[in-house]
């Protein structure tokens, strides 16, 4: 792979993790777009690092509060502030995401074709929509439940979803928006818990990886991987800033036509074929 197709695939990581639009089906769709070889599974999980990094940097206070509540959360689990319960329901939905992840797992590796990214694109975002939708009826009536108690079924459910996003199509950021949206959750809390949620799975999944690429013996992929994961890491810091700003305005239908339009030129590319 050359510098300018990393930079490439740095850019799109960076801009596609953090909008609904699905960053694995992108990456996975690249290859055909730009008629070069597949980088794989390992090449996109390490673009997932600058963007986790990106989380992290732009999440820093947020991180640092909730990692003081940890051991307290843990050794009392019926009383604390509002930063405990939040830990205590990241905690569960990050277990399950790693459950159902497990689970998933093979299937997810026969699920990277252009036609299964087609349904992904199209099916997921109109669940967002209609997410969307709800939330915006409701809005009046909005809660903030993770800071205030165990919240079981919405934090399993978004651990559930999180781990749907194995499928290249499918978006972590997109599904578990949804599923927030359809279940009362603010906007912008949403967007968060969806953020921050992210950070484990993608920084294990790195690491479980790591052997598998310094396997490969390419010499040059050193600078390859690192030209775009700097990459990824200002984009996706730019892109969360102005998403988490936009989130409680804009309307998530706009990136529904646009998966829906992304959906249409792959299938009528494969169709040509």
């Amino acid at each position: 792979m050359a510098w300018f197709e990393a930079v490439i695939y740095g850019l799109i990581q960076g801009l596609s993790e953090f909008l609904p639009v699905s960053s694995s089906g992108h990456l996975a769709l690249l290859p055909y777009v730009m008629n070069i070889k597949d980088p794989g599974v390992v090449f996109d999980l390490v673009m997932h690092l600058g963007t986790a990094l990106a989380v992290i940097i732009y999440f820093r206070s947020d991180i640092s509060q909730y990692a003081k509540t940890l051991t307290p959360s843990l050794v009392n689990l019926k009383t604390g502030n509002e930063a405990s319960w939040f830990t205590r329901n990241f905690i569960f939905a990050t277990f399950v995401s790693i459950f159902f992840i497990v689970c998933l797992l093979l299937p997810s590796k026969m699920a990277r074709t252009p036609w299964v990214i087609v349904f992904n694109l199209s099916f997921f975002g109109l669940l967002l929509w209609l997410a969307d939708m709800k939330n915006r009826k409701l809005e009046n009536h909005l809660d903030s439940p993770m800071e205030r108690g165990m919240q079981w079924k919405l934090a399993g459910l978004l651990g559930l979803s999180q781990a749907l996003a194995i499928f290249p199509g499918v978006s972590r950021s997109g599904i578990t928006l949804s599923v927030a949206l359809f279940l009362g959750m603010k906007r912008k809390e949403a967007g968060q818990f969806s953020f921050l949620l992210s950070l484990p799975i993608i920084l294990a999944g790195i690491f479980k990886e790591i052997p598998d690429l310094l396997k490969e013996g390419n010499t040059d992929s050193g600078g390859i991987l690192l030209i775009g994961v700097v990459t990824s890491f200002v984009v996706g810091l730019v892109t969360i800033h102005f998403f988490m700003k936009l989130i409680g305005r804009i309307e998530l239908k706009y990136f529904t036509f646009y998966r829906w339009i992304i959906a249409a030129l792959m299938a009528w590319s494969l169709l040509r074929v």
